[in-house]
């Protein structure tokens, strides 16, 4: 029966358009076929997640960025796991697993998330992520759903990879209309991890887990706060403040490539 299902999701995607506009044809079918809020679609690699490659306007788009910034959430725990993540209470059940996250999400108005890792044996290439404002459980039909268009997910970003004739995982070889952004915006990301690195003496794990805080502080996105760091409007440093800013900053030690921070 799913297998059945997952070939009408694709069928209809195939109708809907351009095979570089299915990620958001799917999400959107998804989002109804569920009856949630919200749903999205992001891609792994060995770092983790990598990317948002489609999200539902609104607090779709507004949770698949929290958890992108944050390096926290259900799609974290999924993709790392390799197993669904189904928290039909936020506020009950995730401020222990995910206490930026949860915060975040119920002032999005969001009360149950669910995530749906996307494999390809052991390898890890995506999640597809429910959000809903009411608490609760996904039921019968709407979980079988929810596991079919994990399941279309997998073969849509396998497709794109494809098309490219890029072999590859995460976001690597993935073009078309509005995905080259999303290559452009992970690269911007990890040059400012790589800079934060040397600026701190500290590792990237490390860069990337400053970034992350720094954004969350000041309620900005991690791409924006990356993009100051690569454009050398923001320096990272261990005063009180944590960070230097202003037009023109420069810093001590080499950046990427042997160019100054």
């Amino acid at each position: 029966m799913t297998g059945a299902r997952v070939a009408d999701i694709l069928a209809a995607l195939v109708e809907a358009g351009p095979s570089a506009s299915w990620p958001d044809h799917l999400v959107e079918s998804c989002r109804r076929a569920t009856e949630v809020t919200g749903a999205g679609l992001a891609l792994v690699d060995r770092t983790g997640v990598s990317g948002v490659l489609a999200a539902t306007p609104g607090v779709g788009r507004t949770l698949e960025d929290l958890q992108f910034s944050l390096g926290e959430g259900p799609c974290t725990e999924a993709s790392g796991s390799g197993r669904p993540v189904l928290c039909p209470d936020v506020g009950a059940d995730g401020g222990g697993r995910w206490p930026a996250f949860a915060v975040g999400a119920q002032e999005a108005g969001v009360s149950a998330a669910f995530a749906f890792p996307l494999q390809v044996g052991a390898i890890a290439i995506g999640v597809l992520d429910l959000y809903r404002a009411d608490t609760g459980p996904l039921w019968g039909a709407q979980l079988t759903e929810a596991v079919a268009f994990a399941d279309a997910a997998v073969a849509v970003v396998l497709h794109l990879q494809d098309r490219s004739g890029t072999a590859g995982d995460g976001v690597h070889g993935i073009r078309g209309a509005g995905l080259a952004d999303l290559v452009d915006r992970r690269a911007v990301v990890h040059q400012a991890t790589g800079m934060v690195s040397v600026q701190l003496g500290t590792d990237l794990t490390g860069a990337l887990r400053r970034l992350r805080a720094h954004a969350w502080a000041q309620d900005r996105a991690l791409n924006g706060v990356a993009s100051d760091v690569v454009a050398r409007r923001l320096r990272f440093d261990d005063s009180e403040s944590g960070t230097a800013e202003g037009r023109g900053v420069r810093d001590a030690g080499p950046g990427p490539g042997g160019e100054p921070a």
